[in-house]
């Protein structure tokens, strides 16, 4: 058997072994399995793993995907510049690391921007595991941006900042939200952003994807602005793992 899974604390909102229990069977892949493994911390990684002669591959989330690194034999250029890892390849007795975020994001994000005109500046909420992938994306595409945490951070602003002189939201037309606010199942909560300075003009872009309409998005929606979740980013980062387990 070739065994696959995802790490992370609590995992009760993710879509992976879903995605790809369905992929093997459409695929006629009977000898891949994929698990959950819910890890309150990762002081035994990989030891509290099951299956690990036959573990091929895991997936990171939240809130991992930094955290990991160091427990890793090796780590690939573009995860070293990003700085967190949510794809491991155990391959000739070692662990790799990934950042499939990165591929799974742009690609969407570009696909969300059409034809339209890219935005000026943007705002990142959150500067987690998976903030580190949107920043290298905005980065290599030219789109300016500030970052938003809820606690003091070199370089970013805090929610208190927001909606003030230049930090007015008109001033950001894409605002992306890389938090786990509003994932099932606390749907009920969303970044604290003064949401009534949004315009037909913005673009809310949400990393969640669980439920598939936020309370992030509805804002948006409220505002008559373009909205997207994650779950193309989920499939586009899944696929870009499953190629690596592949080794394509």
């Amino acid at each position: 058997m070739k065994n696959f899974g995802l790490i992370g604390y609590p995992l009760g909102h993710s879509f992976s072994k879903k995605y790809f229990t369905e992929k093997f069977q459409k695929e006629g892949l009977h000898d891949c399995t994929y698990h959950l493994f819910p890890l309150p911390n990762l002081k035994d990684f990989p030891r509290n793993l099951a299956f690990q002669e036959s573990l091929v591959g895991l997936n990171v989330t939240i809130p991992y995907k930094t955290e990991v690194l160091s427990l890793l034999d090796e780590l690939t250029p573009q995860a070293q510049r990003i700085g967190a890892v949510n794809t491991i390849h155990f391959k000739a007795g070692k662990s790799i690391g990934y950042n499939t975020d990165y591929v799974g994001f742009k690609n969407s994000l570009l696909a969300f921007f059409g034809a339209k005109e890219r935005p000026k500046e943007a705002l990142i909420l959150g500067t987690g595991g998976a903030y580190k992938a949107v920043k290298a994306v905005l980065e290599d595409i030219a789109v300016p941006f500030q970052s938003v945490s809820s606690t003091t951070k070199e370089g970013a602003l805090t929610y208190d900042d927001l909606g003030k002189g230049e930090y007015h939201l008109k001033n950001y037309p894409l605002i992306i939200n890389t938090t786990p606010l509003g994932m099932t199942p606390d749907t009920h909560s969303l970044p604290n952003i003064p949401y009534e300075q949004l315009t037909t003009e913005h673009m809310l872009y949400d990393l969640v994807y669980n439920p598939l309409q936020t309370a992030f998005m509805q804002k948006g929606i409220d505002a008559k602005c373009w909205v997207k979740n994650g779950l193309e980013m989920l499939y586009g980062q899944a696929e870009a793992a499953w190629n690596i387990w592949q080794g394509k």
